[in-house]
């Protein structure tokens, strides 16, 4: 009971710095922000492990299929390594050089890689780039809950005028939908993961 709490205001004063109205509109703001900054937290704070532990599922994949996208130099040296042995093999035996099979690496062979491991890199270098964009917004959403939930200094009525400021602020910047659509993101990175790990382990 807020006219128990609270002492009645003097004749003129009650719109004034330290009027009751002011008061009871903190009260109801601080358990309206409570239960809503409490939400987004605990929702942030899944998406943040979430995020740090599948970004680090996929950095381990990325490491592995990123080497595709260029030469294998293994396997160059491997292939001109056996043409050299043919050709000695065939010079000591008296056949023509011209009859050895001759290795498909040249200076100049240009390497290109399939369209395959294309798909899977572009799949798994996507799903990396959401799941990290994901968890940088989700860290800067919790920098804004927090400057949000901040008392802040001043008369009651200064403090209300603050609060609605920063609620405004949320608002115009459409946070409330901000965090609505970061699991959609993380979604979205974990849909196109598992389409890459398809991809990937088809040609297996």
């Amino acid at each position: 009971d807020y006219e128990q709490r609270y002492a009645e205001d003097a004749r003129g004063e009650e719109m004034g710095p330290f009027a009751r109205i002011w008061r009871i509109f903190l009260d109801e703001c601080a358990r309206f922000d409570s239960d809503m900054v409490d939400d987004w937290r605990d929702r942030l704070d899944v998406l943040l492990v979430f995020a740090g532990l599948f970004s680090a599922v996929v950095s381990t994949f990325v490491v592995q299929t990123s080497q595709n996208l260029q030469a294998d130099y293994n396997e160059v040296s491997a292939s001109l390594l056996f043409e050299l042995i043919s050709v000695q093999r065939a010079i000591a035996n008296g056949i023509p050089v011209n009859d050895i099979s001759r290795s498909e690496f040249t200076p100049s062979t240009v390497f290109t890689p399939s369209i395959l491991d294309s798909w899977v890199n572009w799949l798994f270098f996507t799903s990396l780039s959401l799941s990290l964009s994901t968890a940088s917004v989700a860290v800067l959403t919790k920098q804004w809950i927090y400057h949000y939930i901040s008392l802040p200094s001043g008369t009651p009525r200064d403090r209300s005028r603050i609060r609605h400021f920063r609620y405004m602020g949320l608002q115009n910047w459409h946070v409330p939908v901000i965090i609505g659509l970061l699991p959609v993101l993380m979604h979205a990175s974990l849909g196109l993961f598992l389409l890459g790990l398809v991809v990937y382990l088809v040609p297996l």
